[in-house]
């Protein structure tokens, strides 16, 4: 079976979702691990729950961006992953962690790519004033939120929103995005070609709520 390993910071929301998604559709796949960059990541206590190996590498106890990648580099490889899965993991990532899973990386993004790359994309969303804002999964390259797209999920801005209400919205939709861009690639449906990727057979790859 694949393996997927998860990288996370925090609560690990979208990475729960993947894995209650999976339990539900009895997909074929093992949840090799989870790493966080800090012991007191709350996504861990989910993992240990539900018997998946959980492991804390911390990022301040290594001098160098570079030494922790390293360190992340090693315990992925031990864990055997064939996809590694960004789910809010909160640290740069190097230019050498990002070729050594390059086409087997992924992460999320809350925005509409390539609309709202970097930061504060809510802030900024309702700053620009547009009428709808998202989330985006995409395969990871060393420009920053640039790799191809999976997939993506709009949903409305609407009168009245602040940068948390539509924080919420675009939340529930990466829920929904998230697993569904995992399975795509544990079924070898993905072909990158050139920055696009293609689903076959083809599926939507945009959803609107």
């Amino acid at each position: 079976m694949p393996s997927i390993v998860t990288l996370i910071s925090g609560r690990g929301s979208n990475f729960e979702a993947i894995v209650k998604t999976a339990q539900k559709e009895q997909w074929p796949v093992t949840f090799a691990g989870v790493i966080a960059n800090h012991s007191a990541a709350k996504g861990l206590d989910f993992a240990r729950s539900q018997g998946i190996p959980a492991f804390a590498i911390e990022h301040k106890e290594h001098a160098t961006r570079e030494s922790f990648d390293a360190a992340l580099i090693k315990k992925i490889d031990e864990l055997g992953a064939d996809l590694v899965v960004l789910a809010g993991f909160m640290r740069i990532l190097t230019p050498g962690f990002i070729r050594h899973f390059e086409g087997r990386l992924i992460n999320i993004h809350p925005a509409l790519l390539p609309a709202f790359p970097g930061l504060h994309t809510h802030e900024r969303a309702l700053e620009a004033g547009v009428a709808e804002h998202g989330a985006s999964v995409h395969f990871v390259t060393e420009g920053v939120d640039e790799g191809p797209i999976i997939c993506q999920a709009s949903v409305p801005v609407l009168p009245g929103d602040d940068a948390d209400t539509l924080a919420a919205r675009v939340l529930a939709a990466e829920h929904q995005i998230y697993p569904r861009a995992v399975k795509w690639f544990l079924d070898g449906r993905l072909r990158i070609e050139g920055n696009q990727v293609q689903v076959q057979p083809p599926e939507s790859q945009l959803i609107k709520l």
